[in-house]
């Protein structure tokens, strides 16, 4: 409360919609535009099960926020190489998820979040190349959370873009 920055929340399957309300009204009380973001990350198995409950109960509350989607998060898995990872695959699913539930809810996509590096690193699962998890070791230099490389992440933005053209 009286804060002025603009704040991102991050809610996932664990978030309870009217606490996330809750937090939004403490922290916006004059329900400014852009002062806060929401930023769902799911896992790409929970975003059609949670995010239309917290979508209804914003809207219900009128709340003025910006959706964002970080597909990185709920998607970190330990590979059966012991490494921590993420698959292209679920990643992508969790972005298209994202965007079609926002659009069955009449709400617009205010972002994604990808953690990259324009590295040939191989610290992700999948992708055009199918880095697998025997793949990982070869090139894993992430010190903290596994990056999609380039490839990885121009192949990303070509589906997200194929993908916001159908109707």
């Amino acid at each position: 409360k009286g804060i002025e920055n603009p704040i991102g929340i991050k809610c996932g399957p664990t978030s309870k919609p009217d606490e996330i309300v809750k937090i939004c009204n403490v922290i916006n009380p004059k329900n400014e535009k852009g002062k806060i973001t929401l930023i769902s990350r799911f896992g790409h198995d929970n975003v059609e099960k949670f995010l239309p409950k917290l979508i209804r109960s914003i809207k219900k509350e009128g709340l003025n926020i910006i959706w964002s989607c970080d597909p990185m998060h709920g998607n970190t898995i330990k590979a059966s190489s012991g490494y921590k990872t993420r698959s292209f695959e679920s990643i992508l699913t969790e972005i298209k998820q994202f965007f079609s539930v926002l659009r069955s809810e009449s709400e617009h996509p205010g972002g994604i979040h990808l953690e990259m590096t324009g590295q040939a690193v191989t610290e992700c699962t999948g992708g055009a190349y199918a880095i697998s998890d025997a793949d990982l070791a070869q090139r894993y230099h992430t010190q903290c959370d596994p990056r999609l490389n380039g490839d990885q992440v121009l192949e990303l933005a070509f589906c997200i873009a194929d993908f916001l053209r159908k109707p």
